[in-house]
């Protein structure tokens, strides 16, 4: 198994297009990808007030609330609390969405895949997990969102927001000490 270790600390914020907050990208394949051209992206958001969503024609999204009071998500005039945290809620990401906040500033954590090109899973996961291995996963993300975590194969310890970007898994485990979100991409652009 290859694995890539990508630290919180240093990782650039970018503010939103509409002010409504800053995220800061995990990762993304190709690897340098802008908006308009990723396969699949993976990120954290401070969400500081509430508004419309960016619209990404043919993406999915999967967006998972990691701390705060949540937020209601209105997609295509339907609303949907994201309460709840580590919960995901999947929807399209050309949907007009908006958020409405439920009492404050949030943390979500966002998973982004272009349709046709890539596609995700996204497991929240506690205590011992065996990865799933090729085919089924070439690409795995493992971000903690709570806590700590270690590869026991690979030797490697992540903390609070770090994450490792895995290929080839193979028998190998993850120990969670906390939450972690494990993200399986597939897809015929899916890999790094």
């Amino acid at each position: 198994m290859t694995v890539r270790v990508l630290k919180a600390e240093g990782r650039a914020a970018t503010p939103w297009k509409n002010g409504g907050g800053l995220t800061r990208e995990i990762a993304a394949a190709p690897e340098g990808a802008d908006m308009a051209d990723f396969a699949w992206r993976v990120s954290l958001a401070d969400v500081a007030r509430g508004g419309p969503f960016s619209r990404f024609e043919e993406v999915d999204r999967v967006i998972t609330l990691v701390e705060g009071p949540g937020m209601v998500l209105t997609v295509d005039g339907t609303p949907h609390p994201v309460a709840e945290p580590y919960v995901p809620f999947a929807f399209p990401g050309d949907a007009d969405t908006d958020c409405r906040l439920l009492g404050g500033p949030l943390v979500d954590f966002n998973v982004m895949t272009r349709r046709g090109r890539a596609t995700a899973r996204v497991e929240i996961v506690r205590g011992r997990v065996a990865l799933p291995a090729p085919p089924a996963a070439p690409v795995l993300l493992v971000v903690v969102l709570e806590g700590s975590a270690a590869l026991e194969g690979a030797g490697t310890r992540l903390g609070r927001l770090d994450a490792a970007l895995c290929t080839g898994a193979h028998d190998e485990v993850l120990e969670v000490e906390g939450v972690a979100a494990l993200v399986a991409f597939s897809g015929t652009a899916a890999e790094v």
